[in-house]
């Protein structure tokens, strides 16, 4: 016997950080195919165009801003593009991050600071630019890309995973508050190893060593937006608060 589900994501407004390459490229591949409008938000304008370009070829429906969400004002910019483009934000997909490894003797303050700013701030500031849409409208879905190393800290990675530590306290927060009181749907997801280029970042000569080492059992992104549609394709009363996704053969 088999069953048909329900499409939730049929002409929803779809915006995505993080967006021109990795699981935010996936993501709005995967969420374009179920009929979403996907509004890509990224620095890079070259991969931001091809990437809407072949969701458009594939038939789905995209479009692009370059933004950097570590500036508040790009990022309220962003949402009134979207808005004026397609309508209300309906999903906002919390992805852009940076994951730099290094050890606490290496100081490597510069490191620290960037991951600071576009894993902390970049999430709260376009958290700040949805949430008064969604509370007027008392509907929309926040997700959170968070990661496993929310949930153990790994060798190399103090900072990252402080970050992804703070990520999963602002979703439950967030979920107990605009979701109880304004039904807004509010879910993480938190990925391990996943194969998006995020080793060849890493500067720290003995960071890059554990990261390449640590990435040779990773996954494809796609595996990850399969999630991301998971989550978000859901009724109005049902939310999926929280996805652990990692390769089979990962310890943690």
């Amino acid at each position: 016997m088999t069953t048909t589900r329900d499409n939730h994501l049929q002409g929803r407004v779809s915006v995505i950080t993080g967006a021109s390459s990795g699981i935010g490229a996936a993501s709005a591949r995967a969420l374009a195919a179920e009929g979403a409008h996907v509004v890509l938000a990224a620095r890079n304008a070259e991969k931001l165009n091809e990437l809407v370009n072949s969701i458009r070829d594939a038939g789905g429906t995209a479009t692009a801003r370059i933004t950097d969400v570590t500036r508040p004002d790009d990022v309220e910019g962003l949402i009134e593009f979207a808005s004026q483009e397609f309508g209300p934000v309906d999903h906002l997909v919390n992805n852009a991050g940076l994951m730099l490894f290094s050890q606490w003797a290496d100081r490597a303050v510069d490191d620290w600071n960037k991951m600071i700013d576009t894993n902390i701030r970049g999430y709260l500031n376009a958290i700040s630019a949805v949430l008064p849409t969604m509370i007027a409208r008392q509907s929309g879905h926040i997700l959170n890309m968070s990661s496993v190393a929310g949930i153990r800290v790994g060798g190399a990675s103090g900072v990252y995973s402080a970050t992804k530590f703070f990520i999963r306290g602002i979703t439950d927060s967030l979920r107990q508050e605009v979701g109880t009181e304004h039904g807004i749907q509010v879910s993480m997801i938190s990925p391990g190893v996943i194969d998006t280029g995020w080793a060849d970042k890493v500067t720290n000569d003995e960071g890059k060593q554990i990261a390449q080492n640590l990435n040779e059992g990773a996954i494809h992104p796609d595996r990850v937006a399969e999630a991301v549609v998971f989550a978000l394709n859901q009724p109005a009363d049902l939310t999926v608060n929280d996805i652990v996704v990692h390769p089979t053969r990962q310890k943690w």
